[in-house]
Parts: structure tokens; C-alpha cells; sequence
């Protein structure tokens, strides 16, 4: 089992401003963003210098040319009020060119094998759905930080799409409908990505950081939330199949339960943090709880008798 690794302290990052996603004719503002404190660091770092040792049990698991699908039942913050969704987990290794950072038509010595999460939610605000989905492409080696993030989000007013790419820097480029936004390029120094914590864990949950460390929030809540893209002081605690994010800067917590057995696979996840604008905004807590697991080469079950599979995952 790969030991705590050590967290190398992250120098002063350049700041990109991600804008929130509100309704179309819903004036931003800044009143959901808390003050900002100072915590000490962990001088542990991210990711571990051992690489990851596969045991037959991970290699009959994840190489059996299968994804492991997961659905849940969501209650989503959103503008003040939870609203009712689903949301599914997508896991599957590929083979990935670590140089174009993009997934590998065909197997090579070179290619870099990487646990992928597809993570998706939806959900209806009103009158109009929201449709989010965020990518992870996480080295199984698990001595790395994921190589490439993505998110994007789609409702009625438009969509907005953000992508991290882990070169000598971190490479961010955002593109967004709204005029503050527009198209914006940034490069960051490395830090924890919240992101990637989700398929650590699914390699070695004693490897995932614990204690006071800086930590990138989720693509997705940045963009929600309208805060600026960098690592913000953070406290997390592993703990009796719970792993815990607790941001003091944000006033949000994240809490992600999952089977202490392996494969480790995610039971469901709690996130608590003001939500809403003016007189709506209150704290509510996003709440997932699994629905059904199946294990599938989804790629290759697109005919109409296939949608059979989304009864099997409670999704129709």
C-alpha cells in the first residue's frame, strides 16, 4: 500500500476570474465570496513518488475492457434552492499520448495509462435544465497530477467550457457567453487539484493528502460560483471511509463516501456552501446518494435495445 506522500508548498498563483453561470437577466455579484484567511501548509506533497503496484485484483477490475458506471440521486444547490437531478460516475482506463494530452487512437509503449472520470450531473432550474460534466484523466501510475481537466456547462442562456492542461505549468483556457468572461488563457503553478482527488481514491485511498494543504477547488464550483481559479487553503481528513475537504476561505465543505473495501467505488458525496444571490442566498448542502453500479463497455452499446442498461441504472 503506497504511504502519505509529502506536499511541496505552491508558490503565489497568477489569478483567473471565472464567471458564475445566473440566470440571463441576473445582475453577478460578489457577496457569496468569503474573507480570505492564512493556514498553515503541510510540507507533505502531491502525488507520490512510488509508483502505483497493481495488485491482479485492480488488473482484473479495470483492464477487463469495461467502464464502471455509476448513477445517483441528486439534490443540487442551485440559486438558493436544491433541485432534483441525477448524476452519474464514469470510470474507465485508457491509453493517453501524454504529449498531445488526448486519448490514444491505438497502444503504444509510450502512451501513458490513465484512470479517466466522466462525472456528470442534471437538473432543471425552473423552466430550463442544466446539463454539467467534468473530466479527469488521472495517470494510474499515481505519481502525477491528472494530466487534462474539463468542464462544461449547458443551460439556456448558453455554455461556458474550461480546460486544464498539466505541462510545465498548468495550462488553463476558458471560454464563456458572457462578455466579462470571453476567452481567457492562464497558466498556474501546480498545486492539488480537487478534481483529480476522485480517481486517487480509486487507486489508493491511503495516497489521497490529508491535514492543512492548498487546493484547486473543482472546475465546476469555480464556475458556478464565480471565484477566482487558485489553490485556496484548505483542511482534509481520511477517515472511516469518508474523505473530507474542508475550505475555511470558502465557507464550503466536501465530503465524499466510499467503500473502504476495494474497488473503492463511490457510495456518494455531501457539499456544503452558500448558494443563491441577494435575499435567496442561503447554505444548502448538494447531496448524491448511489442508485446502482453496473460494469459495461458503454461504447459499444448505442442501439435502441441497449436503453434497456438505463433502467438497470435507474435512470428512466
Amino acid at each position: 500500500m503506497i504511504k502519505i506522500f509529502k506536499l511541496e508548498i505552491p508558490v503565489c498563483i497568477t489569478v483567473l476570474f471565472f464567471g458564475t453561470l445566473v440566470s440571463c437577466g441576473e445582475k453577478q455579484t460578489h457577496t457569496d465570496q468569503a474573507l480570505r484567511t492564512e493556514t498553515p501548509v503541510s510540507s507533505e506533497k502531491l502525488p507520490t513518488t512510488s509508483p502505483f503496484e497493481q495488485s491482479e485484483d485492480f488488473k482484473n477490475y479495470w483492464y477487463a475492457g469495461e467502464a464502471e458506471i455509476s448513477s445517483y440521486k441528486l439534490e443540487q444547490a442551485r440559486y438558493g434552492e436544491l433541485r432534483d437531478g441525477t448524476a452519474v460516475l464514469v470510470y474507465v482506463t485508457e491509453d493517453f499520448l501524454p504529449e498531445k494530452q488526448v486519448k490514444a487512437d491505438r497502444y503504444s509503449k509510450s502512451n501513458t495509462s490513465i484512470l479517466k472520470l466522466n462525472a456528470t450531473k442534471k437538473f432543471n432550474t425552473g423552466i430550463y435544465p442544466y446539463s454539467i460534466m467534468q473530466s479527469t484523466f488521472y495517470p494510474v501510475s499515481n505519481t502525477k497530477h491528472a494530466i487534462k481537466l474539463s468542464c462544461s456547462v449547458q443551460e439556456w442562456c448558453g455554455h461556458v467550457y474550461s480546460q486544464l492542461n498539466n505541462r510545465d505549468l498548468f495550462e488553463i483556457k476558458s471560454h464563456s457567453y458572457f462578455e466579462s468572461e470571453a476567452d481567457q488563457d492562464i497558466k498556474l503553478d501546480k498545486a492539488i487539484l480537487e478534481n483529480e482527488l476522485w480517481t486517487q481514491l480509486r487507486l489508493d485511498p491511503e495516497s489521497l493528502p490529508v491535514g492543512n494543504l492548498k487546493v484547486i477547488p473543482s472546475l465546476e464550483y469555480v464556475r458556478l460560483k464565480h471565484i477566482e481559479l487558485k489553490a485556496y487553503n484548505a483542511t482534509a481528513e481520511l477517515k472511516n471511509g469518508v474523505y473530507s475537504i474542508s475550505y475555511p476561505e470558502l465557507n464550503r465543505t466536501l465530503a465524499i463516501n466510499f467503500n473502504a473495501q476495494f474497488p473503492y467505488d463511490v457510495l456518494g458525496w455531501e457539499e456544503t456552501y452558500k448558494d443563491g444571490y441577494g435575499i435567496n442566498a442561503k447554505t444548502l448542502t448538494t447531496v448524491a446518494t448511489k442508485l446502482k453500479t453496473i460494469k459495461s463497455p458503454y461504447w459499444s452499446k448505442n442501439s435502441n435495445t441497449d436503453s434497456d442498461l438505463r433502467k438497470d441504472l435507474s435512470l428512466e
